[in-house]
């Protein structure tokens, strides 16, 4: 099962992953991105989750992102970590807003 959440920043994103895990997912099967590189590593240290990397994605996606936009980067890490394409497009207009996108996936 994979859940999407959309949050503001990095407190509401704490407040979404400790509801989160009291519903058994733990934080390697939490995700989190933000249209900015930094903001992103910085957030996942700082909150102890998960980053999408080749395991997820596979050795061929993770080398082609290295070419891409970063939009696409984000929408094809975002299917990898278990969102449909549409739901990927959606989610990556709300980081272009400034937002956070969390996904949950068992």
């Amino acid at each position: 099962m994979v859940l999407k959440k959309i949050v503001e920043n990095a407190v509401q994103a704490k407040k979404e992953i400790e509801e989160l895990a009291t519903q058994g997912y733990t934080h390697d099967d939490i995700y989190i991105f933000a249209h900015d590189k930094k903001r992103t590593e910085h957030i996942t240290d700082a909150l102890d989750t998960e980053s999408v990397g080749m395991k997820e994605q596979g050795f061929l996606d993770s080398m082609k992102n290295m070419f891409t936009s970063r939009g696409d980067e984000l929408r094809s890490k975002m299917e990898a970590a278990g969102l449909t394409a549409e739901d990927a497009a959606d989610a990556e207009k709300e980081l272009d807003h400034g937002k956070l996108v969390l996904i949950a996936k068992k």
